[in-house]
């Protein structure tokens, strides 16, 4: 059973001609990390948008093709049961950081799922001791690195423990330093067993993939 598998994917947002995504298939395999290249508007972040589900409950449009997550249809999964298989983290952490604090931030995702307090509080210490920064628990994101602010970005995702992450061009807001630290951060959960999809367009930061899948090329 495949993590990913993608079967003729054919997207076309609302009120645009063409498609963004045109029979678009890959499978990716259980802890296997998987760089997406393209050129600009390719459909690199329409294609992580399918994989969690935002297309088309958030972004309309004509969407054809299956895609199955661990083995599952996404049309036949519930929005608890995608956000649990699937995270996704964005370019600009900034647009997923709204808390006043870290802990709030961290808590909010397994408190909207119903999960016991106690559960997530153990959650918040695991996680925090994974990204280095358990000092900085009851600081407030906005103040925060833009490193430090993807790192919690990232934490946040990984509190409703996916089993697949998707990182969107996560790299691109931050310096060098920061980046040493994510991609450290992604080799240790794919240690772990994670299955990760990175989208990027510098080759440095994707030189942990396992394997490079090109979109827009026939």
């Amino acid at each position: 059973m495949y993590s990913i598998e993608v079967r003729n994917l054919s997207f076309k947002y609302k009120n645009m001609e063409a498609n963004v995504l045109n029979q678009v298939n890959f499978q990716v395999k259980p802890g296997e990390t998987v760089a997406i290249v393209g050129k600009s508007g390719s459909g690199k972040s329409t294609l992580c948008n399918c994989l969690c589900g935002l297309i088309p409950k958030v972004y309309p449009g004509e969407l054809s093709g299956d895609i199955f997550i661990n083995g599952k249809n996404i049309k036949d999964l519930s929005h608890a049961e995608i956000v649990t298989s699937i995270g996704i983290i964005f370019q600009n952490p900034s647009t997923q950081l709204f808390s006043p604090t870290i802990e709030d931030e961290l808590a909010f995702g397994p408190e909207n799922l119903c999960v016991d307090r106690e559960e997530i509080g153990s959650r918040i210490e695991k996680i925090l001791k994974v990204i280095n920064m358990e000092e900085y628990r009851y600081h407030n994101p906005n103040h925060l690195s833009g490193g430090q602010q993807q790192l919690v970005a990232i934490a946040s995702v990984l509190m409703l423990n996916p089993s697949i992450l998707i990182c969107d061009e996560i790299m691109s807001w931050i310096d060098r330093e920061g980046k040493e630290i994510i991609k450290n951060l992604l080799l240790q959960l794919k240690e772990e067993g994670k299955t990760i999809i990175l989208v990027d367009h510098e080759a440095e930061n994707i030189q942990i993939a396992d394997r490079i899948i090109q979109l827009g090329e026939k």
